[in-house]
């Protein structure tokens, strides 16, 4: 399923669709980078995304405001869920726990919130965070316990690649449980290879080769 590029939002909200044309400047800072000054969360990156079935959801990157919007949608999630995505219970959501979640150093890290345009309400969140060689990113993703085989998860995805892509980075990887088939099979279409941990065979690496796709 194809994203459509949107040109930046005005503050009143109509915007205009169009195709981002030529290269794209890296910007996740490399070793070395100087300069005390955080770079500022990336309007440019939202998005009006169409799944299938005429769903309209709308993504943009995250902000530490969004806090209390986060601690309703884990509120909200199935235990088994939570346990997908953090590969053990997680009983209570803190602020020091969202914080990791919504504050982010965007020069080395993304993450997207999709909202459901009718509802307004928050459902999915898909991260990215650079390793320190700004070479390789690690994924992560959640979506709303009750909205999964959608089409979604497919279309964050797609989303997060795209950005990893635009900041120059070669690989995308993950873990994923084992038992996560749902997670695992999106892998797979999506073009990731898979290789059981060695570590902990209850895990799975998975890796996407950016330089390929």
């Amino acid at each position: 399923m194809a994203i459509k590029e949107i040109s930046l939002l005005p503050a009143g909200g109509a915007v205009d669709a169009g195709v981002a044309v030529g290269a794209v400047e890296r910007k996740f800072e490399g070793p070395g980078a100087t300069g005390s000054t955080a770079r500022p969360c990336p309007p440019q990156w939202q998005r009006h995304l169409n799944i299938k079935d005429g769903w309209a959801v709308f993504a943009r990157p995250i902000r530490p405001e969004d806090e209390s919007l986060m601690h309703e949608f884990l509120e909200h999630e199935t235990k088994q869920d939570i346990r997908l995505r953090f590969f053990a219970p997680v009983k209570d959501f803190s602020h020091e726990f969202i914080a990791r979640l919504t504050q982010l150093d965007y020069a080395r890290a993304m993450a997207f919130v999709a909202f459901d345009e009718a509802t307004h309400e928050l459902v999915g969140v898909v991260q990215i965070h650079s390793d320190s060689i700004h070479e390789s990113g690690e994924y992560a993703i959640l979506l709303r316990s009750d909205l999964k085989s959608h089409g979604l998860g497919w279309t964050l995805m797609q989303l997060i690649i795209e950005y990893a892509k635009s900041e120059g980075l070669k690989r995308i990887s993950g873990q994923v449980l084992q038992e996560n088939a749902v997670m695992l099979n999106m892998c797979r279409e999506l073009g990731f290879t898979l290789k059981s941990d060695p570590a902990d065979r209850t895990i799975c690496d998975v890796t996407l080769d950016l330089t390929r796709t």
